[in-house]
């Protein structure tokens, strides 16, 4: 059920690489996961479409192609000015800069930093205190792209806020990527304490034109009370791959709130797995994809009620023009024990074209009985009578289309809290539709 690694080559060979790279550090602590990770992966291979996860989603073109790695840092020729289309025009925030997955200093910022507050490079991290991550690196979860990105572990964020701590303003991660044929691999740890509240913005972006794969995970531990703001926005290049993970484990009446915004890249995967761990945690998942042309968009969600009395909701919208392509899987799991459960998922597609095509699967699987759970899945076109009424106001064919189509895509980007990000999606969304599409 899977595809051999062997008929990928250039895991392996970027492996080769990598090891040859690091010289003295092959024996440190932070290589034997990294080696692990490749022999897991040798094992197991990638996935193929006859895998139920990847069922409407082929690998094959990112396994076909030849990525390089990229082994250091090299940010040469950037400036803060070439940032300036990516930075919401806030410049008091707490940024973090990556180029090709790896952190930049120039081009990073503290922003109006916060006591208390540890922003890092992942790369010191596995240096100087290994053991301080490591159990969260094992955790990373077994499927074929997180032990790909373990295996080249090298650099990332890593964010700790210390109990009690309310931070006033976004941390910003973005990771630019720059030149063809490369993989960039960024692993990015997320430490809450309790009772505190943070909001992560993670952005990727590259030049439209530049053939390269993303492959990235995010791990956040939320502690007891405490309440995380995560916000993802995919602006990769038209012929770029993205896939990234993220994974989350909540503790006691925690507050998890995850937005994600797919934009670009020829074919993206994102999956999002969510473990309500103790009593009194709850989620909020939302998502939008927009897609055009010959694109790709596959969310996996996955909500875990491990403990009684949690709460999740989820709400994803896809609007889908040319002959583009849609996937959207939920799956919320109810264990026997977790009574009192809330959990309610609503997927719903806008189709632009006759030519667009969505395969929705919302998935509930519960265990106990004392439990309000809902879920369902809506795929359809824009209303004749609707833009019938609109035209009778004076509006024409076009302008009555992106009117309504705006309205489908707003109920998601209204919910977004932070005002610069939300009007900026809102630009985007705006100059996409007035173009007479989603491109």
């Amino acid at each position: 059920m899977t595809t051999p690694i062997e008929t990928a080559t250039w895991p392996l060979g970027n492996f080769e690489l990598l090891e040859k790279n690091l010289r003295a550090k092959v024996a440190s602590r932070a290589h034997k996961v990294r080696m692990a990770a490749v022999s897991d992966l040798r094992r197991t291979g990638f996935p193929s479409q006859r895998d139920e996860d990847w069922k409407y989603t082929s690998v094959a073109p990112i396994l076909e192609r030849r990525f390089a790695p990229v082994l250091g840092r090299d940010s040469r020729g950037l400036t803060q000015d070439d940032l300036f289309p990516f930075v919401f025009d806030q410049h008091d925030w707490m940024r973090m800069v990556f180029v090709n997955g790896h952190w930049s200093p120039e081009l990073s910022s503290t922003g109006a930093a916060v006591d208390g507050i540890r922003l890092q490079d992942l790369a010191r991290v596995l240096e100087d205190e290994f053991g301080s991550v490591e159990s969260l690196l094992s955790a990373s979860g077994r499927d074929a792209f997180g032990l790909l990105n373990t295996a080249f572990l090298l650099d990332g964020a890593y964010i700790y806020v210390p109990d009690g701590l309310r931070l006033p303003a976004p941390i910003h991660l973005l990771f630019l990527a720059r030149g063809e044929s490369l993989v960039q691999q960024p692993r990015n740890l997320v430490v809450v304490g309790k009772g505190s509240s943070v909001t992560i913005l993670e952005s990727y972006v590259g030049a439209r034109a530049n053939d390269y794969f993303t492959n990235s995970v995010t791990e956040i531990i939320a502690a007891e009370g405490s309440e995380v703001d995560h916000m993802r926005i995919q602006e990769d290049g038209d012929s770029a791959f993205h896939i990234g993970a993220t994974r989350v484990r909540q503790g006691m009446n925690s507050r998890y709130r995850s937005t994600s915004v797919s934009l670009g890249a020829a074919l993206t995967r994102n999956n999002l797995d969510v473990t309500l761990d103790a009593e009194g945690a709850a989620c909020t998942l939302n998502g939008l994809y927009l897609t055009a042309g010959s694109q790709h968009v596959d969310n996996h969600t996955g909500i875990d009620h491990a403990s009684p009395r949690c709460n999740s909701q989820q709400l994803y919208k896809g609007i889908l023009d040319g002959s583009s392509r849609g996937v959207f899987n939920g799956k919320v799991v109810v264990r026997q024990d977790s009574q009192k459960t809330d959990a309610h998922q609503l997927n719903s597609n806008l189709l632009l074209s006759d030519q667009a095509a969505v395969d929705t699967k919302p998935q509930l699987e519960i265990f106990a009985d004392d439990v309000k759970c809902t879920h369902g899945a809506a795929i359809g076109r824009l209303d004749s009578e609707a833009i019938y009424y609109l035209r009778t106001r004076g509006l024409g064919v076009a302008k009555a289309r992106a009117v309504l189509t705006y309205a489908f895509a707003s109920e998601v980007i209204e919910g977004i809290t932070v005002e610069p990000i939300r009007e900026y999606l809102d630009r985007i969304l705006l100059a996409r539709l007035e173009r007479g599409g989603t491109r």
